[in-house]
């Protein structure tokens, strides 16, 4: 028997999305490819609120934060740091030596929109990187309110890290203006990990057709491919497939509002348990609705809690880099549901005698 995955990616995944990835094989230049690849972009659109294409990229989510900053900035980008993974997104727009700074805070603080304002109030940067949902630390940043803070910067894009809340809670792409909203299909998609998808904005493929950077993740060379409904490179085909499987059932099986709903109650569910024998790590009023970073106020051994939790076929996840042991994980993602979050709980207060 498998551990049961309450880590926040990869996430557990349903048998029928698994045996969707045993479908035989297509050529990726045949009118089947083609009829997929357009069915899935339609469903992702609508998951998105979106008429903007939406990308296919076969690599985990930090290939198309690559793709962002390499494609859409001009001038020199803002990266809003406040976690492991918008630090990340710092670090690659440096290691591209693309001019960038970096306004970071303590992980345990959200970005609020007047801090944006006053660093774009300079008119030093064309574009903007921030994380939606810090995975690191269980942080959900106001994107919205950003976005419109954003907005009122015409030559300024909008890039957006959404890796563990797409699926889980509503991104309207279109009505935010976002210029890039990105993410991994192994979190809150609940799907094997492999493919990343980014919706692009017409002032994105125009700027990328402008700077005309990279190879791989060359914006306009994918959606050159795009529009004939194929991918520039080999994709993964079975991924594609489960992919498909899991949007049908996202949109006319459970309903969009009623995932979101059921996300929100997860996270009322264990966010109430862990204020009751923990604590939550970032400050009040940002706390996510997919996964909880617990403050480990008893401090106990998170990793002695994860081996008894595997003799009962569960897994949490530990904090992340410098809060490993200080904070733990418990991701409510994905296909989970109530009486999963409430079995995992209760044998986490067995274990502790809480």
């Amino acid at each position: 028997m498998h551990e049961k995955l309450f880590t926040p990616g990869p996430t557990e995944v349903r048998e029928e999305n698994l045996q969707a990835m045993a479908t035989p094989q297509i050529h990726h230049r045949s009118k089947a490819f083609s009829d997929l690849y357009a069915h899935i972009q339609t469903r992702l659109q609508q998951l998105l609120y979106t008429q903007n294409p939406v990308l296919l990229y076969t690599s985990s989510s930090t290939g198309a934060m690559e793709s962002a900053v390499v494609n859409g900035v001009k001038k020199k980008c803002l990266n809003l740091v406040n976690g492991a993974f918008s630090k990340r997104w710092h670090q690659i727009t440096k290691a591209h030596n693309i001019p960038c700074d970096a306004l970071a805070l303590d992980w345990n603080r959200a970005i609020k929109p007047d801090m944006v304002k006053e660093k774009l109030d300079s008119g030093e940067y064309d574009a903007v990187t921030v994380v939606l949902n810090e995975t690191s630390t269980g942080m959900m940043n106001p994107v919205q309110e950003i976005a419109e803070v954003v907005q009122g910067y015409p030559d300024v894009l909008l890039f957006v890290d959404a890796v563990s809340g797409m699926s889980g809670v509503k991104i309207e792409v279109d009505n935010w203006g976002l210029d890039m909203c990105l993410a991994g299909v192994q979190k809150c998609f609940a799907l094997p990990s492999g493919i990343a998808v980014a919706s692009v904005s017409q002032r994105l493929l125009q700027r990328a057709e402008e700077l005309n950077r990279g190879y791989y993740f060359n914006i306009p060379l994918m959606y050159k491919y795009h529009q004939k409904n194929q991918t520039r490179v080999t994709p993964a085909i079975s991924q594609m497939f489960a992919l498909k499987n899991q949007m049908d059932y996202i949109i006319d099986q459970e309903g969009l509002d009623n995932r979101f709903a059921r996300h929100d109650r997860l996270a009322g569910i264990v966010q109430k348990w862990a204020k009751k024998h923990f604590d939550i790590y970032p400050e009040e009023g940002y706390w996510s609705k997919t996964l909880t970073c617990v403050k480990n106020t008893r401090g106990i051994s998170v990793a002695d809690l994860n081996k008894e939790l595997a003799n009962h076929h569960l897994r949490i996840s530990n904090g992340y880099g410098d809060l490993k042991e200080q904070t733990f994980r418990i991701a409510h993602m994905g296909d989970l549901q109530v009486n999963d979050i409430y079995g995992l709980l209760s044998t986490i207060e067995d274990i502790l005698d809480l």
